[in-house]
């Protein structure tokens, strides 16, 4: 395992940390939208199950990727703190650095969108558009960058990124608690995205003490927990109005798994928490990936393979292992069969999709390559 993370980081340090995505599809030139609303979001989809690389024909260029750069910031930070490498720090201090450089115009608050223009049926966000997503993965990293540096700017930019939820996304008020909004752009209620505001909140109350913190961390955990199925898995989002749901069960499980731990670890014990925590785990550790290590992609599909469900794996369980004696073991069997059968035997990258049939082998540097080496970080700590 320490081998094939080695080999990521050759691969990733001699990329200069830029990479494509698999939604990078609009920074071609080609003018998608001349054929309607349909054009770029069926570009976009086209591009995503293309087992082919073409994106050099296309004119897309390798990017550095905000959210990227942050999970790196993430990763190379809790390197450091472990063997205080002084080649691990300057790239921590360039990945900080960039992104205080890089963040979205035109909001008072530090945020952060991807560095593409993405389109959907329902919603479309320009290039750099701010969301919770990417500021909250973002914050992550400058977390872990703070405690590795003490550097008191990043504490600045942290309670800055809180600013950014508090006043520019919009939230929604329910009895059962609160959601804040996914973009700048519509009124929304996403749990995984809400999830990660109120794992930001609680960090600032772990850094502060301030109590808004920690009200803000509970209200948005509260609702959340409320909206649990019985079976432990939540669906991706809600319309508040109507109360539908839309169910899609995949790697976003484990990040409103990860944010609750954080929300317990960083405001206190909570036994309703812990239930929704311990039921969630289960159903994800269960349901969620076969007994040699595989993911399922959106349950209960079990294809294709995918890295982003992989990496996320490695991470839940591993950091979850308090739960359960099995989940650090498996862990490490997921990472094995991920090593074993979407590493790239020389270069390292790691792949993206794999179908009973073919592998999509392109290097995404996001999706795949940062998460990756998140993951593989995480499990050697």
């Amino acid at each position: 395992m320490k081998e094939a993370k080695e080999k990521l980081i050759n691969y990733i340090e001699s990329q200069a940390f830029k990479g494509y995505d698999p939604y990078d599809t609009l920074n071609s030139p080609l003018p998608f939208h001349y054929l309607g609303k349909w054009g770029p979001v069926l570009a976009i989809q086209f591009q995503k199950r293309n087992p082919f690389n073409i994106r050099k024909l296309l004119g897309i260029k390798k990017e550095y990727n905000p959210k990227a750069i942050g999970l790196l910031l993430h990763s190379y930070s809790l390197q450091y703190q472990k063997e205080q490498n002084e080649e691990c720090l300057k790239k921590m201090h360039f990945f900080f650095n960039w992104l205080l450089e890089n963040r979205s115009k035109g909001y008072t608050s530090f945020c952060w969108g991807y560095n593409f223009d993405w389109a959907s049926p329902v919603k479309f966000l320009e290039k750099y558009s701010p969301t919770i997503v990417v500021s909250g993965f973002i914050a992550k990293g400058i977390f872990e960058y703070f405690l590795a540096t003490k550097d008191e700017k990043a504490k600045e930019v942290l309670i800055s990124i809180g600013e950014f939820v508090k006043n520019d996304l919009v939230w929604t008020s329910t009895p059962e608690g609160k959601c804040v909004s996914y973009s700048t752009k519509t009124t929304d209620c996403c749990y995984n995205a809400s999830m990660l505001g109120a794992e930001l909140f609680a960090r600032l109350y772990f850094l502060t003490q301030e109590e808004t913190y920690k009200t803000l961390a509970v209200s948005l955990t509260d609702f959340t927990v409320a909206h649990q199925q019985t079976d432990g898995s939540w669906n991706y989002s809600i319309d508040v109005e109507t109360g539908k749901e839309r169910k899609q069960i995949d790697f976003h499980q484990g990040y409103v798994l990860d944010s609750i731990h954080y929300v317990l670890k960083y405001t206190g014990e909570n036994p309703v928490y812990l239930k929704a925590l311990k039921k969630g785990a289960t159903f994800y550790f269960e349901k969620q990936f076969l007994p040699n290590g595989q993911s399922v992609y959106r349950y209960p599909d079990k294809y294709p393979v995918e890295i982003h469900n992989q990496a996320q794996g490695i991470i839940t369980l591993f950091r979850l292992a308090y739960l359960d004696e099995q989940y650090a073991p498996f862990a490490k069997q997921v990472a094995e069969y991920t090593i074993e059968t979407m590493q790239h035997p020389q270069k390292g990258y790691f792949y993206y999709k794999k179908y009973p049939l073919y592998t999509i082998k392109t290097p995404f540097m996001r999706w795949s390559q940062a998460w990756m080496l998140l993951a593989l970080t995480e499990l050697s700590s």
